[in-house]
């Protein structure tokens, strides 16, 4: 069977299943398995597939129709252009907290300091902790997951960017696993913010295939920033900042904790989509 049949029988099977965009789908995959970047395979469009590699198209190409990410399938996804390693040890990078991590690194470059420190509360992957110590060369990064496999996969990706001396990763929950008398200058977080009762309806790839501790953001989807706003205090220096992506509908409750909490400079930034997405806050600077 040559490249352009398996597309094209491929692609027919996952949109009888109900898979989004089957034929890009498709084309990752079969790129995946070949070895070969996606334009690149209509260049060989005659070629005809080993058998060996049509067996492990097919089994990657079922899966997905079971609904199984492709990301899980691929073992990465691409975030603010860097290879990140993905498993079912942790969320799945968004092109939304691209955002984020964007707004982050301004914040970050616009410190006094000469060498920041920054958190990132719930690291997972670990996808923005790499990439503020990437674009920011001089800052000093720590990440922090309650989960035990997805510090490993962090560790994992930290290692691979060649950030092990200027990351470093604490295991626990929350502000607990950080070592007393660490100060910070800004703090990243994108914290779990379903509300619980609505993660069953929640797209098949995420409900299934994500953590649900990295989706379960309480009742009301707002447990987390109730903790940031109030405990992240004690953990940053004078005049330092917070940035956290929230969900959809969640810009107003959100900015009224900060508010109520004592934080000042409260901003709502927008996404790519132009839906409100990402809080920015910052605590009074020091009293000359």
């Amino acid at each position: 069977m040559t490249v352009v049949e398996v597309i094209q029988r491929s692609t027919e099977f996952l949109q009888r299943h109900g898979v989004e965009s089957p034929r890009l789908q498709v084309e990752l995959l079969l790129g995946h398995v070949l070895k070969l970047p996606r334009l690149q395979l209509y260049l060989c469009h005659d070629r005809v597939l080993a058998e060996a590699e049509l067996d492990t198209l097919r089994t990657l190409v079922k899966r997905r129709a079971n609904r199984e990410p492709l990301q899980h399938l691929i073992g990465s996804t691409s975030f603010c252009g860097r290879e990140i390693r993905v498993s079912p040890a942790a969320l799945i990078p968004r092109p939304e907290t691209e955002t984020l991590a964007e707004l982050t690194v301004a914040a970050l470059r616009g410190l006094s300091t000469g060498t920041p420190v920054a958190l990132d509360f719930g690291t997972g992957t670990g996808c923005l902790a790499i990439h503020l110590a990437t674009e920011c060369p001089p800052a000093w990064l720590h990440a922090v997951d309650l989960s035990e496999p997805a510090l490993a996969l962090a560790r994992t990706n930290v290692a691979a960017h060649g950030l092990a001396e200027r990351v470093s990763l604490h295991l626990g929950d929350g502000f607990g696993a950080l070592p007393a008398g660490l100060r910070f200058d800004l703090i990243v977080s994108n914290p779990p913010y379903i509300p619980a009762g609505e993660i069953a309806e929640l797209q098949v790839e995420v409900r299934d295939f994500d953590p649900r501790a990295a989706l379960d953001g309480g009742t009301d989807g707002l447990d987390f920033y109730r903790r940031l706003a109030t405990e992240s205090v004690a953990w940053l220096n004078p005049g330092g900042g917070l940035f956290a992506e929230f969900g959809d509908g969640q810009q107003t409750a959100v900015a009224a904790l900060f508010s109520a909490a004592g934080w000042r400079r409260i901003n709502v930034h927008r996404d790519l989509t132009g839906k409100p997405r990402v809080v920015e806050a910052w605590r009074e600077p020091a009293t000359p």
